[in-house]
């Protein structure tokens, strides 16, 4: 058998298009891409930007918004500086912003980037019950993924996975 004759996987199918999906983003620092997913039927797709009619990132440039947490590593305490970007809407609030409720109940949601904290609260109560991503986000792995064990909710990273060419970018943080 060629490999023109083997078939794509689900998870790499899906995790194909969130990539694709992402390719309309204009942030400069991470182009992110979610499609919902329910069985084997793709429900709908989001990408992170500036909201609709406003100039994005590529056209008014960031919007760095620094914040300081306290993380306690083994007992030692530490203030872990993050910068984030709050120009754009993150692409898993733009899925959950343009599809329905009916439609999210039970389905899965890929992601080519883990969730952050925020995105991750709102997905918990968006009635998904599976996230699958691709690229970690480490400021923030830890809790969201003590919370999606406390909610049931499947949270996996797509290990040996290997994104289409076309897609990737250099991520910045």
């Amino acid at each position: 058998m060629s490999t023109a004759d083997v078939r794509k996987d689900w998870d790499t199918y899906f995790m194909d298009i969130a990539y694709m999906v992402s390719t309309r983003s204009r942030c400069s620092r991470r182009h992110v891409g979610a499609v919902l997913v329910q069985g084997k039927k793709l429900l709908g797709t989001a990408y992170n930007g500036a909201p609709m009619g406003v100039p994005d990132c590529s056209e008014a440039g960031c919007m760095i918004s620094e914040e300081y947490e306290l993380v306690v590593t083994d007992g030692q305490e530490e203030m872990v500086k993050k910068q984030r970007c709050i120009r754009t809407i993150h692409a898993e609030q733009n899925l959950l912003l343009f599809t329905d409720r009916i439609d999210r109940e039970g389905s899965s949601v890929y992601v080519t980037d883990e969730p952050c904290w925020t995105c991750s609260n709102m997905l918990a109560n968006s009635g998904i019950t599976e996230i699958v991503f691709h690229r970690p986000y480490p400021k923030d792995t830890g809790k969201v993924t003590n919370m999606m064990k406390q909610k049931g909710i499947t949270f996996r990273q797509l290990g040996n996975y290997q994104p289409p060419r076309e897609t990737m970018m250099t991520v910045s943080d």
